[in-house]
């Protein structure tokens, strides 16, 4: 399996128009964050978890030219905001795309992108194909790869991240209960948010993600949905134990 992460930002990435800390002014490419989102390439299938709004400029720099399923985490729109962007692989690909998401997060899009599930529809609006996530507790399966759900909490709201073999991922979320730490056990990498250093409402800040990595002990693991007041991608990797790094846009890893 090679995992691609396309985005590793926030909504509060970089570069911020008039902001003049270092990250911003940083020339180190590594700094550079679009909104969070990866790509498994796996079992001859390909698959993205979540369309932010850079959506379409991932999939180009990344160049990925076949796309078999989306899957969601949750309903916020810097996770979903480039679902529209789909339609260029319905023409290449001459068919719906599976979107595999809870059944709130599947409300959320009918409401955001209502033209795309009208009854009239409007010539070459994208074409989906829902398929709710109504267990998180249950594997399920994608294009004939089989994907865990795994469940955490992003404040209040229930989230999901993802386990596909020895790689998991989880981001947007600050609490994981015990039912998920087990299903995160013997994962060989784990991808976590680490937001900032500062404490915040719903995600976690850079020590409570090593704190569960440490917990968890898997052989490696990767931090992403990093904010420019995390510091410089070279300084804070320095800080961390051999076996985590911070991921960063562009980077791709064999699982």
């Amino acid at each position: 399996m090679i995992i691609t992460f396309l985005g590793t930002g926030t909504s509060s990435g970089v570069p911020m128009i008039g902001c003049n800390c270092p990250v911003c002014r940083s020339l180190d490419p590594r700094d550079q964050r679009l909104r969070v989102a990866v790509h498994l390439a796996v079992e001859g299938r390909s698959l993205v978890i979540d369309t932010g709004p850079d959506f379409r400029q991932q999939m180009l720099r990344a160049r990925v030219s076949h796309l078999d399923a989306v899957l969601f985490t949750h309903e916020h729109k810097d996770h979903t905001a480039g679902l529209d962007d789909i339609r260029a692989f319905n023409f290449r690909q001459q068919q719906e795309m599976p979107v595999y998401a809870e059944p709130r997060v599947i409300n959320q899009l009918k409401q955001e992108f209502a033209y795309i599930f009208a009854e009239q529809k409007y010539p070459g609006v994208p074409q989906v194909r829902l398929h709710p996530i109504e267990a998180d507790d249950q594997p399920f399966d994608v294009a004939g790869v089989a994907v865990q759900p795994l469940r955490a909490l992003h404040y209040r709201l229930p989230v999901l991240g993802f386990r596909v073999g020895s790689f998991a991922y989880l981001t947007d979320a600050n609490f994981i209960g015990p039912e998920t730490m087990e299903q995160l056990r013997g994962a060989d990498t784990i991808v976590l948010n680490a937001l900032r250093r500062e404490p915040h409402i719903s995600h976690f800040t850079l020590g409570q993600a090593v704190e569960v990595l440490e917990n968890l002990g898997p052989r490696r693991a990767y931090l992403t949905h990093i904010s420019h007041q995390l510091g410089r991608h070279r300084e804070v990797e320095a800080e961390l134990p051999s076996w985590i790094r911070l991921a960063y846009d562009g980077l791709k890893i064999e699982v």
